[in-house]
Formats: structure tokens, sequence, C-alpha cells
């Protein structure tokens, strides 16, 4: 886990809660806090799915949190940012992954947690293993 006064990083195999990273990114300054939840679900192109296999090279993975929050703040006005991210053994309903982002103005927020949750598909070595009733299938944590 990384963390200062703006920015929240973690990566766990703990259960994720909403409330806890909301309330990491509260800030006076705040008008706006956009959350993107990722949740697993029951199904992926027309297969049903029991469970997904979330592992990751955590050193590198944290960094890169890091790296993206920063980048995050950079390009907009973040009052604060956390990037929350579960490895192991996730059910369906279970949640993967939290992004809260708040700005003083909702584009902002909408714009940089927006950006967070794709950069970090594209970029962060996390990889999910999805397995079906029929068989299972490594991918990356992206589409």
């Amino acid at each position: 886990m990384y963390s200062n006064d703006k920015i929240s990083i973690s990566l766990t195999d703990k259960q994720l809660q909403v409330d806890t990273v909301l309330n990491l990114v509260q800030s006076d300054g705040a008008g706006a806090v956009d959350i993107f939840v990722g949740t697993v679900r029951n199904n992926t192109r027309k297969r049903t799915v029991e469970r997904l296999d979330f592992e990751a090279y955590d050193p590198m993975a944290v960094k890169e949190m890091e790296k993206l929050a920063i980048r995050a703040c950079e390009q907009w006005p973040v009052e604060k940012i956390a990037i929350h991210h579960r490895k192991g053994t996730l059910y369906i309903g279970d949640i993967a992954v939290i992004i809260a982002v708040a700005t003083p103005h909702r584009q902002a927020a909408f714009e940089a947690c927006k950006f967070t949750i794709d950069t970090l598909k594209q970029t962060v070595p996390i990889w999910k293993k999805e397995v079906f009733n029929d068989g299972e299938v490594w991918v990356s944590a992206h589409p």
C-alpha cells in the first residue's frame, strides 16, 4: 500500500469497501467525487463465469498505480485520488477495483476517473484468470 495526503494506492487480497475508499478522498475543496467500482459479473462472451483469479507483480503494480495517480493529478485539478485493486480469487458480485477521484467540479472528476481505469487496464501488471463452468483462460485485466 502507498499513501500520502493526496494519493491512496492499495493492492490487497482483502475485500474492498466503497465507503472506506470514499472516505479517503473526502476533501473540503472537492465539489465532486467520481467513483468507479468494477465487479465480477456472471458471464463473459456468452460463457458462464464461476470466478476470477487475479494475480499481480505486486511491487511493479503498486508503483505503476502510483505513477498513474500522479499523472491524473498533473492533468486534472485532483484534490485526492484512490486506486484500490484486489487480487486473489473473486466470485460473482465481488469488487475487483475501486477508483475514486475528488475534484472541485464534476467534469474533471469524470474525466480523471475514466482516464485512471482505462489506463490501469492497459499498463498495470495485473492478470486475471476467468474460470467458467466449462474451462478457464488467462487474460490480461483489460478487454
